[in-house]
């Protein structure tokens, strides 16, 4: 059984966000379907972003980027879904939402956009350490996936896990 497989045991979609391209896997670990999307946090990133922070109209070219992607792939409608992600972006992300290390990360599509809504305050200026949000282009791109991806898949909650994968 492979890794992604194993993933849907559950039978809870998952979302992979890696560096080149984003998966999304439903179905089940006895018959997966996979869709990649050329979407990952450094694809992403270098397509889009010419700043640290992104600027609002770098912002808005990704969101539109990842919104085309994004549309290849049919409403799942999932009460929870399962996001994978690097480590270090699951942390941050953690860290910003409040969750003090070792919390379980699940996080409402509300909790998504509160986050969403200090990137976009830190692409405007605010100070990043007034925004409680790292400045990272590749953070910003992975959360701005993230976001994206409940909204056109319309995820209710997500559970964040760490990729364990080199």
């Amino acid at each position: 059984m492979t890794h992604e497989a194993r993933r849907l045991d559950s039978a809870q979609p998952v979302l992979h966000i890696g560096a080149q391209q984003t998966v999304v896997l439903t179905g089940t670990a006895a018959d997966p379907q996979r869709l990649p999307l050329a979407i990952g946090y450094v694809r992403t990133t270098a397509a889009c972003f010419g700043h640290s922070p992104p600027s609002p109209g770098e912002l808005e070219a990704a969101i539109m980027l990842v919104e085309d992607e994004l549309s290849r792939v049919p409403a799942i409608a999932a009460a929870q879904a399962t996001v994978v992600a690097p480590a270090a972006f699951i942390e941050a992300i953690g860290r910003s939402a409040g969750l003090a290390d070792g919390v379980a990360n699940v996080f409402s599509l509300d909790q998504v956009e509160r986050l969403f809504d200090l990137l976009a305050a830190l692409s405007m200026g605010r100070p990043a350490a007034s925004a409680g949000i790292p400045a990272d282009p590749a953070f910003a791109a992975t959360l701005l996936i993230l976001r994206e991806s409940m909204h056109h898949l319309r995820f209710d909650s997500i559970r964040l896990e760490a990729d364990a994968l080199p």
